[in-house]
């Protein structure tokens, strides 16, 4: 059971998801609906609007709660310590706290290695709505080579995106610095205190509305293709977050992955381009 005496004035899912990160809104929305969240000894909805006086319970039973489900993951390639799979758009990399029910890149692997924790096997991450290849550990010494890795900048990632209206020059690279947006905290922007970014781009394909783009990012840094192409005035298709044009799914893929393997050997692992890439770009 968690309690809090006094609260803020506001919402109370925003209150509860803020103050106890380790429960999903999902899930808190759950707890709502079966009656575990209490104010003031009665059980609210998740958009009851909270007053400094009031006392909130959430009750919720460890052993109650739903296993997470199952699912089936594209693998690209796998030996005994590493799997590299082709995430599909609309699957998290891993869960956001212990209370999260939903399937994710994360709890794949651990049905096949039995790794514990939310996030184990995950060297590096995809957004939910990028696609593309993914590599993951099986083993923890795996994993700490892995992710020296991409900390060294020794991984070679290359992506496709379609983006609004045609860049120009057709080849260059990118170099702006990205801070979090202060004003929206979930985002990011190009700004004058934030961490070196440099993207290299060049177009491969044009239509009437857009270019078809191969992306190849220097660093790593959260959202950054995003927010550079967003920041040159060409938004990728589908990404509402950063001014993109509204469309089923954001169109930016994982094309490419080399990457030194913890035996030593160096491959390349591709994640063939989805076929609503070309039906858009023709």
């Amino acid at each position: 059971m968690i309690t809090s005496p006094k609260v803020p004035k506001k919402r109370l899912d925003h209150y509860l998801a803020e103050k106890h990160t380790e429960i999903s809104r999902a899930f808190l929305q759950k707890l709502c609906t079966n009656n575990q969240i209490l104010v003031n000894g009665n059980p609210e909805k998740s958009g009851f609007k909270l007053k400094p006086t009031d006392k909130v319970e959430v009750l919720y039973d460890i052993e109650g709660m739903e296993k997470i489900e199952d699912i089936d993951l594209p693998i690209i390639y796998q030996d005994d310590y590493v799997v590299v799979i082709n995430k599909p758009t609309g699957i998290i990399s891993h869960s956001r706290g212990k209370f999260w029910n939903e399937p994710s890149v994360a709890s794949f692997i651990r049905q096949l290695t039995c790794q514990p924790g939310s996030r184990a096997g995950i060297v590096h991450r995809l957004d939910r709505a990028t696609s593309g290849v993914m590599i993951c550990a099986k083993t923890q010494s795996a994993l700490e080579f892995l992710q020296k890795e991409f900390e060294k900048r020794r991984v070679e990632k290359t992506y496709i995106a379609i983006v609004s209206g045609h860049l120009s020059p057709n080849q260059a690279i990118i170099d702006m610095p990205i801070e979090r947006n202060p004003k929206a905290p979930s985002t990011f922007r190009v700004g004058s205190n934030g961490k070196s970014a440099q993207t290299l781009y060049e177009v491969i394909k044009s239509s009437k509305n857009y270019d078809l783009v191969q992306l190849l990012p220097k660093t790593g840094r959260t959202h950054q293709l995003r927010v550079h192409l967003h920041q040159q005035k060409h938004p990728i298709v589908g990404d509402t977050l950063y001014g993109g044009e509204i469309y089923p799914r954001l169109m930016l893929h994982a094309e490419k992955l080399k990457i030194t393997l913890p035996n030593g050997k160096t491959k390349i692992f591709v994640a063939p381009i989805p076929p609503e890439f070309q039906k858009l770009v023709k």
